[in-house]
């Protein structure tokens, strides 16, 4: 009886980890993918959700397709940067250099553009949603087609 109630235990004690865990959000980006960025400046539909990337030079970077929700971006170099189709919901990019950045089919809902310089950067059919781009330098940005729905500017 005994062993029978320490197997039951531990069967419950298992499954109730493995539960928690399974539910549990996944905040981690990819370290490898991190690293090749860094190293390359190239890092196409990779995984940086999360990363802190404060103060990054990542000019002319080719990030196309990449997932960077809710990274880390303030005050990064993103100008002349390639991030079509890239996810950028709820990115924090204040005070990002963006000028003449591709964004075209960009997700950035949710984000915080505030003081952030989006000049001549391209945002056709980007998803805008209830972002933050107050202050934001948007001269001569291209926005055909971009949602900008609940968009404070």
């Amino acid at each position: 009886m005994k062993r029978f109630l320490t197997l039951a235990l531990i069967l419950t004690l298992f499954l109730v980890s493995s539960f928690s865990f399974s539910t549990s959000p996944s905040y981690a980006y990819s370290q490898s993918d991190l690293e090749k960025l860094l190293e390359t400046n190239i890092c196409i539909k990779c995984d940086l959700s999360h990363a802190n990337l404060e103060r990054a030079d990542l000019k002319y970077a080719y990030l196309n397709g990449a997932n960077l929700s809710g990274a880390n971006l303030k005050y990064a170099d993103l100008s002349g940067a390639n991030l079509k189709y890239a996810n950028l919901e709820d990115t924090n990019l204040e005070d990002t250099n963006l000028e003449g950045a591709d964004l075209e089919g960009a997700n950035l809902k949710d984000a915080d553009l505030l003081g952030a310089n989006l000049e001549d950067a391209n945002l056709e059919r980007a998803d805008l949603k209830g972002a933050y781009i107050r202050s934001a330098n948007i001269e001569d940005a291209h926005t055909l087609d971009a949602n900008l729905t609940n968009t404070q500017l």
